[in-house]
């Protein structure tokens, strides 16, 4: 993956400009300042983490220290970079920058200016306002710093990627269905899903299909949920109700499965008429070349108005299950009736 450019300065705004690499969170290095910033936490803490593996592997005798920004002691930072009797290199991770003391801010700020050397200082900071001045130092390139930017993972395709990395690294052969049912199971939880890669990744000693990651994880809401929207929209209403059925007994929440019957009609209605292949109406629509072709394949025999009939029976079946009506199973049935007829009457 290419490293982000930096910003440069907004005229008017004034913003500071962007001096310093700014790298994706996998592409974590060595620098005397690394700020590690955004809003995942997990994928921060890996950063941090595999920066710590790397610097051990390099010199076995490293000194990990942390320190609390918010209760951070007067003098704490430049103890902890003092030099030691046999000069072991240093690595000093500060948590929760963005709750910073003023007397760590005053501090840090200084110690750019100089940092110790064979010392690694990491500064998470999960979002906000709070250490501005502090932030805007370190991007403007004083201390010799790098930034790693871990945003959440927010759309279906990135969390496809990122599972599907895991598996790339590991050499381990993954099908794109078993992505797909990875990914709906643990759409809402980025560890939970890095955590089933690896059970998978562990276990399965051939390739990991659909079927595999089901006899794992087939229990899933979400993938109980997608599978009755699956059914549904492909016309079998019979199998679609049984599917229901067993996922509301296993303990599955109505609002969740009809959220997955919103995903997926929504995609529909986003490519309903479109014209171009994967790739292009993938990125026209911020979909994966997956998610295209998959819609495509659901809207043959759709028309417009039964698409139409479907979204609002969608959003009258989401106020039901959400307190507006009686009997929120009655409503998904019904619903799953609707969608299976592809909204004709």
């Amino acid at each position: 993956m290419a490293t982000r450019p930096a910003r440069s300065a907004a005229p008017g705004k004034g913003k500071t400009a962007v001096a310093i690499p700014q790298l994706l969170w996998n592409q974590v290095r060595p620098a005397p300042i690394v700020l590690v910033s955004g809003t995942e936490t997990f994928l921060a803490e890996r950063a941090i983490r595999q920066l710590r593996d790397f610097l051990r592997l390099e010199d076995p005798s490293l000194e990990v220290s942390d320190i609390q920004a918010d209760s951070y002691a007067p003098g704490e930072l430049l103890t902890l970079a003092s030099p030691s009797l046999f000069g072991e290199p240093r690595m000093i991770r500060v948590a929760s920058v963005e709750k910073a003391s003023d007397g760590l801010l005053v501090e840090m700020l200084d110690y750019l200016q100089n940092p110790a050397d064979d010392t690694t200082v990491v500064l998470r900071h999960g979002g906000g306002v709070r250490g501005k001045k502090l932030l805007d130092a370190v991007r403007g390139g004083q201390g010799g710093a790098i930034e790693v930017v871990c945003t959440e993972l927010k759309k279906d395709t990135e969390k496809y990627e990122f599972a599907s990395t895991e598996f790339s690294v590991a050499g381990k052969r993954v099908t794109p269905s078993a992505l797909r049912s990875l990914v709906a199971a643990f759409s809402d939880d980025l560890a939970e899903l890095s955590a089933a890669c690896q059970q998978l990744i562990s276990d399965a000693t051939a390739e990991i299909t659909e079927t595999t990651v089901d006899r794992y994880y087939g229990g899933r809401i979400e993938t109980n949920a997608f599978r009755v929207a699956d059914a549904a929209i492909a016309g079998r209403h019979g199998e679609a109700l049984i599917t229901l059925r067993h996922a509301l007994s296993s303990g599955a929440d109505p609002v969740p499965i009809v959220a997955a019957f919103a995903s997926k009609v929504r995609t529909m209605a986003k490519l309903f008429g479109a014209r171009g292949g994967s790739g292009q109406l993938a990125a026209q629509f911020g979909l994966a070349p997956w998610q295209v072709e998959r819609a495509q394949r659901d809207l043959r025999g759709w028309s417009d108005a039964g698409l139409a009939r479907c979204i609002e029976a969608l959003a009258e079946t989401d106020a039901d299950v959400k307190g507006g009506g009686r009997d929120p199973v009655f409503s998904l049935e019904r619903l799953i009736g609707i969608i299976a007829r592809r909204g004709e009457a």
